[in-house]
């Protein structure tokens, strides 16, 4: 299998992840996120994540540090997240 076929399992994992954990906090059952928004929601948080990545370890590098902590991406999330 070449990289496109395990990148595209990598995806459907994702998404049926983000499906999953979505569908934990519906009040009503009987919704689920399918299609199109569940690929929409899936990128959305890949983005988020990747961003959050980015920005953690910015931050990190600014303080001379070499690991990424938790106290890193506390930092960076006020503004993320109104970025965002």
């Amino acid at each position: 299998m070449g990289r496109c076929g395990h990148l595209f399992y990598i995806i459907i994992y994702l998404q049926n992840t983000v499906g999953a954990v979505l569908e934990q906090y519906f009040k009503d059952k009987k919704v689920s996120v399918k299609g199109n928004a569940l690929i929409l929601v899936t990128e959305l948080f890949r983005v988020f994540v990747k961003e959050a990545l980015s920005r953690a370890a910015d931050q990190a590098k600014n303080e001379g540090d070499t690991r990424v902590t938790i106290e890193h991406f506390e930092k960076i999330l006020a503004q993320l997240l109104l970025d965002m």
